[in-house]
């Protein structure tokens, strides 16, 4: 065996003894929290039954918008639960933030006194109306260069990175209707621009190490498991498969970076009365779609919670629940 292979070979078994540890570590840790967040892992096959329990979400949305009424649930009716001011000096980046819930997000970070950076293609009236923001313009996730250059400009390192810029194709996506480019556009913005980011900035050193968190703002179209009941019919190919792709990433980096003492989650935001979703304007009362002020302290909310007993989550913001895979 050469020297180069026999090195390679070592190295490999010893990070799968780290990972041994780590994941020991965490089993015998999560023993002893709230089943809420105890992570469960499914191999149940296209059609069995879905996961559920009480510590995971309901997958219809309108019987779950439905039954949270009924139990008066003010863990979804309301924010009475959020407390922001543990976000006080933190640094925080966000991606995307100049519309939609990502300004949301930076106007409740702003209110709450965090030392707030944005990254993003553009700017907003809005946004620029922020006080003591620092606005990264010219960032396009797709591109690598790009997202290192605004990488450059983030001048210290962050305690939280939200990557939350995000693009959905809105015509309907059916096997008569397919767009591969478009197909394509999303899994790169919404998959692969988290990892852009992410793997850049830790790199860079620009994310606090131990002691960091990386929120993935995706969506609860990602949950394979959810598609025999959210999309019995099937469509919008790109759309699902993007946000599948985006978590299957951040559970990769949460098991990489675990050991680096950086927490990783996959967070749905719920639904938010936003631009994006003013197409579906009819249903937003039936299925409980809120203002985008009130999803941020829904996200922020989980973003406090995050850490590593329950690293590696994919969580419904709208009632801290998980959603299966």
């Amino acid at each position: 065996m050469s020297a180069s292979l026999a090195a390679r070979s070592a190295n490999f078994l010893a990070a799968r003894s780290v990972r041994t540890v780590v994941r020991k570590q965490a089993v015998a840790k999560t023993a002893v929290y709230s089943t809420r967040r105890t992570l469960t892992v499914s191999t149940r096959a296209m059609g069995a039954k879905i996961p559920e329990g009480d510590h995971f979400t309901m997958a219809d949305q309108p019987a779950r918008f439905a039954k949270g009424k009924a139990d008066n649930n003010s863990r979804m009716l309301t924010t009475d639960y959020y407390d922001g001011t543990f976000l006080k000096g933190q640094r925080v980046l966000v991606t995307g933030g100049n519309r939609g819930i990502g300004l949301a997000l930076v106007e409740e970070l702003v209110d709450c006194g965090a030392d707030v950076v944005v990254m993003g293609r553009g700017s907003s009236d809005e946004l620029d109306a922020l006080e003591g923001v620092q606005v990264i313009t010219g960032c396009d996730v797709t591109d690598t260069k790009s997202v290192e250059a605004a990488v450059a400009k983030v001048t210290e390192p962050v305690d939280i990175l939200i990557n939350n810029a995000g693009y959905f194709y809105e015509p309907l996506e059916t096997i008569t209707s397919m767009n591969f480019d478009e197909e394509l556009k999303m899994i790169d913005i919404c998959a692969v621009g988290p990892l852009r980011v992410s793997s850049l900035m830790f790199n860079a050193g620009k994310i606090k190490a131990p002691g960091g968190k990386i929120a993935m703002i995706t969506s609860q179209g990602g949950s394979v498991a959810w598609r025999v009941v959210q999309n019995p019919t099937g469509h919008d190919y790109g759309h699902h498969m993007s946000k599948s792709a985006a978590n299957m990433g951040g559970v990769l980096l949460a098991q990489e970076l675990a050991p680096k003492g950086v927490c990783v989650q996959m967070l749905h935001p719920g639904f938010n009365k936003t631009g994006m979703t003013k197409k579906y304007e009819k249903i937003w009362e039936v299925e409980g779609a809120v203002d985008a002020s009130m999803g941020a302290k829904r996200v922020l909310h989980e973003v406090k919670l995050m850490s590593p007993e329950y690293n590696g989550l994919f969580i419904n913001c709208e009632d801290g629940l998980q959603i299966p895979w």
